[in-house]
């Protein structure tokens, strides 16, 4: 009887605990609702309090919980995934008045070129940055150079930057705007380039243009770099990006923590340090000091450093040599990809990112650099060390198949970049296929984790369509369900925040997008047409865009 009792009095006071409970602050349902985990992959509603999903399920189940206060959506049969979170992206600024130039396609010709820079010049008060993109064509004719483009516009900076960021061609009025002298040595990792005669040709190659990306970055005011931000973190919001993880090459991380802060960002900001590199070797202390949560919206920490570059540049391979020569292989642009620093630079970083207790991310694109990465965690402590601290191959497209069971040895967390699956459209006038290049389904069926970023254009749904689709390598495209988890739930498991979010479950916080549409059954053209109608972070309104009525 006194254990009766005793049962009897746990179960009022459990109820009575339950009744005082507060209800949700507020409930989505009916609804069709991709929560990005094994389990219940899709339900109809769900409940949040404060910044955190309290529960999900059906609508009946989740329209039960709600309390007077509660605010109730219904979501009309509407889409909603967890909120996107870009796990690979750079937050760029640019001085006041720069012009872009509107070439209207990725790789003009010279004479386009020259055209449009001709044009600005005429327009754009003297000593405007003339800022354009180009592509191989450009970039492997050795005769566009500082001296070609001090004819056409000498008393305007021009900067001409490769898709890739990898390598830039500027005129004279560019080399002295931004410091750079005939005296200018090599950065680590990093070349600008000379003719015979010891003059600067205009041409910056790896870590030199990176540090030309940092100095255009600090040229822009904070007044002007908050105007660029706004602009960004609206975007994001509109797209229903809840994080992004910045590769802060552009805003150093204390700067971008300072404003980021300021503006303040709607979004969730992990800054990941991307230091610079002298003469005399890697500046291995930037950003070291910079608090890990400058605000609650903010994080710092990670560094990445640069393995190789990337195929269309070809590292610091001469320009006339093109970015795949004829009778190759499309595979053979990331095979022979020449590494940046030594192998036991590399062995280095890793030292370093152990004794700092610190994740450790590589640009790695050529099968060259992710077998010396492989090579050097291997040497610094193999599998005991580094299969829980996942390491990350920021593109990881030279994971060649002999490579993927050493990658999944030592933990390896890719991240792809789907925008770059167009890039074959570059090599020539027949789009090329590759074979092993730019691995996706193979490495999920593998088991190593794939997250999904940017790397260009913001549009998430356009790289979940390209992932779908794969152009360059159709045999590895991947389904629409796991295209949203790898840019959700790997994403923050590639930032050691899945306990946290990417996924709609309860205790998760509250990081979510409402759709404009289907984006599971929608052709694939025009999945780039998405966008949220309605985005939450942390169970608060960062996005509206007036569609739905909550009552």
């Amino acid at each position: 009887m006194k254990r009766i009792g005793f049962v009897l009095l746990v179960a009022a006071m459990l109820s009575l605990v339950a009744a005082q409970e507060p209800g949700p602050d507020t409930i989505l349902f009916n609804g069709k609702i991709f929560t990005s985990a094994s389990t219940n992959p899709y339900v109809q509603g769900l409940a949040i309090r404060g910044e955190r999903i309290v529960n999900t399920g059906d609508s009946a189940k989740i329209k039960a919980l709600a309390v007077p206060k509660t605010k109730q959506i219904d979501l009309g049969g509407r889409t909603v995934i967890p909120g996107i979170n870009d796990a690979h992206q750079h937050i760029m600024v640019y001085p006041a008045g720069t012009v872009f130039l509107d070439l209207k396609t990725e790789d003009p010709s010279w004479s386009q070129l020259k055209e449009a820079i001709v044009r600005a010049a005429a327009k754009a008060p003297k000593g405007t940055f003339l800022d354009a993109t180009i592509g191989p064509a450009v970039f492997h004719d050795p005769s566009v150079a500082r001296d070609a483009l001090d004819q056409l516009a000498p008393t305007h900076p021009v900067i001409l930057e490769t898709l890739t960021g990898h390598a830039a061609v500027l005129n004279s009025a560019a080399l002295a705007k931004v410091g750079i002298g005939e005296n200018q040595r090599d950065p680590l990792g990093g070349r600008y380039e000379r003719s015979g005669d010891g003059k600067l040709t205009g041409v910056l190659r790896e870590y030199a243009s990176m540090q030309l990306r940092r100095t255009l970055g600090l040229m822009a005011s904070d007044a002007e770099a908050l105007s660029q931000l706004h602009e960004f973190f609206a975007l994001a919001a509109k797209f229903g990006v809840t994080s992004v993880q910045d590769m802060s090459n552009d805003i150093e991380p204390g700067r971008a923590a300072r404003l980021f802060e300021e503006i303040p960002t709607p979004v969730r900001i992990h800054i990941i340090r991307m230091p610079m590199t002298m003469p005399a070797g890697r500046d291995t202390e930037e950003g070291l000091s910079v608090p890990r949560h400058p605000s609650a919206l903010i994080t710092v920490y990670g560094t990445k450093w640069m393995v190789d570059g990337v195929p269309l540049e070809n590292t610091f391979a001469a320009r006339e040599v093109p970015s795949l020569p004829m009778g190759q292989s499309p595979d053979d642009a990331f095979r022979h990809l020449r590494l940046i620093f030594s192998r036991r630079e590399i062995e280095t970083m890793l030292e370093e990112a152990l004794a700092n207790n610190d994740p450790a991310l590589f640009h790695i694109v050529g099968y060259p650099g992710a077998a010396a990465m492989l090579d050097a965690m291997q040497a610094t402590g193999g599998r005991q060390v580094w299969a829980g601290k996942r390491v990350r191959f920021e593109h990881g497209d030279g994971l060649f198949s002999d490579l993927i069971p050493r990658a999944k040895e030592m933990g390896i967390v890719v991240i792809q970049n789907p925008t770059h699956f167009n890039v074959a459209v570059l090599f020539g006038a027949t789009p090329l296929k590759f074979q092993q290049a730019q691995p996706l389904r193979s490495l999920l069926a593998a088991g190593i984790p794939v997250a999904l970023g940017s790397d260009g254009p913001m549009n998430p749904y356009l790289n979940i369509m390209l992932a779908c689709i794969d152009p360059s390598n159709p045999g590895e495209a991947i389904t629409r369900e796991q295209a949203v988890i790898a840019y959700t739930l790997t994403s923050a498991y590639a930032e050691f925040q899945e306990k946290e979010k990417g996924s709609l479950e309860p205790g998760k916080l509250a990081d979510l997008a409402v759709l404009s549409q289907d984006i599971f059954s929608v052709p694939f053209p025009d999945l780039p047409k998405t966008e949220s109608v309605l985005t939450l972070v942390g169970g608060k309104v960062a996005y509206d865009a007036k569609v739905i009525s909550p009552r």
